[in-house]
């Protein structure tokens, strides 16, 4: 297996690897192009946005071995879009080539349960869980987790898929039947002011930088707003930034990450109470607003990070509110238009995408504002 003891920067002209052709994907190779990268993204068929804006791609099953080899003696490091690529397709690459964040980041993240064990061991704090197979299991520990709570699939669940919530009354059966009666994690349901995120990176030698907070709101499960700054106090902000430190050296992270947080501000001297909901391996929704309101973008720290580059400032020189553009929202460009470049200081990322269906996301906008110090 190769490992990372050549901590030398990849030179302008190095060709980085892309695992996944969506949004994520495409804004990491606009960042590369602008750092003198070439990108070769990796995807299998079907509508790939990020395969316009790449110089090389490859359309292909992750299970292609052919096509995976050819790919890696192309490219001089791999990294990812999106966490759910099988086990198998980064087992091939990483004999073969550097993956950066490492193949153990998927292994612990793609499983809730895996991922929530790994918190508890670092002395991070997480809602109550409990892992269950069968309707027996959500019996026996639904009393001790509370209703109304969450159940959750381990795996492959985003964007409200693969869970649902557990209320006082409802048929457990039915419940294990919503999520497709795969293995799952019972949580307990946090009563919490405000949902954050801490998007962060940490490169090769072990440093890490953190983006300013955002203050996320969400709609049917899926990410609607970030408002930055978050209303938290300091001694919240603290605590995010202990736990993703905490996460990224327990995991000897590369690249970009964000934690996914509910927070409870203390009342009448109280300490607040900071709990990880989930960890993403990778650039987040959370912090796309980083494009326009700070010195570097995710994306571009990402990619440094990869790279073996130093990181850069992630100063953030305007407040912003980033709006995600779902389905015929980010479809239309007319009405985008008429209705957001008109608003002062809008700035708009569409993804190029070629079929709008609701839910989907198209684009996002965000709004710099002047920042309050």
């Amino acid at each position: 297996m190769m490992t990372d003891t050549n901590k030398l920067a990849l030179k302008p002209g190095a060709v980085i690897g892309i695992l996944g052709g969506g949004q994520l994907g495409r804004m990491l190779a606009l960042a590369a192009a602008e750092l003198g990268f070439v990108c070769h993204v990796y995807a299998p068929a079907g509508d790939n946005p990020a395969f316009d804006v790449a110089a090389r791609h490859t359309a292909a099953p992750y299970e292609d071995e052919a096509a995976l080899l050819a790919f890696a003696k192309d490219v001089d490091v791999v990294t990812y879009e999106f966490e759910n690529i099988p086990d198998a397709c980064l087992a091939f690459l990483v004999d073969r080539v550097p993956v950066r964040p490492g193949v153990n980041v998927l292994a612990i993240t793609q499983d809730r349960i895996s991922e929530k064990n790994m918190a508890v061991d670092h002395g991070v704090g997480v809602p109550d869980f409990a892992a269950v197979n069968s309707v027996r299991d959500i019996e026996n520990e639904i009393d001790r987790i509370g209703r109304p709570c969450v159940l959750k699939t381990r795996r492959f669940g985003y964007d409200g898929k693969g869970q649902t919530i557990i209320r006082d009354g409802d048929d457990l059966a039915k419940c294990f039947a919503d999520i497709g009666e795969q293995p799952a994690i019972l949580e307990s349901f946090v009563p919490f002011d405000l949902e954050v995120s801490i998007v962060a990176a940490r490169d090769v030698n072990g440093k890490i930088v953190a983006f300013d907070i955002p203050e996320n709101r969400h709609e049917n499960h899926i990410l609607a707003t970030s408002r930055v700054p978050a209303n938290i106090s300091k001694q919240a902000s603290d605590k995010a930034m202990e736990i993703a430190v905490k996460l990224a050296t327990a995991l000897e992270y590369v690249g970009v990450f964000a934690v996914e947080l509910f927070v409870s501000e203390g009342k009448d001297g109280q300490e607040p109470q900071v709990l990880m909901n989930e960890i993403a391996p990778r650039v987040h929704n959370s912090g796309h607003w980083t494009q326009d309101a700070c010195h570097v973008s995710q994306f571009e720290q990402h990619i440094r990070a990869v790279a073996g580059l130093p990181l850069a400032d992630p100063f953030r020189h305007s407040d912003a509110v980033m709006y995600n553009l779902l389905g015929q929202d980010g479809a239309q460009w007319e009405a985008l238009g008429g209705e957001l470049t008109t608003q002062e200081n809008m700035c708009i990322h569409l993804y190029g995408k070629a079929e709008a269906r609701e839910g989907r996301k198209m684009g996002h906008a965000t709004q710099l504002s002047k920042r309050k110090h």
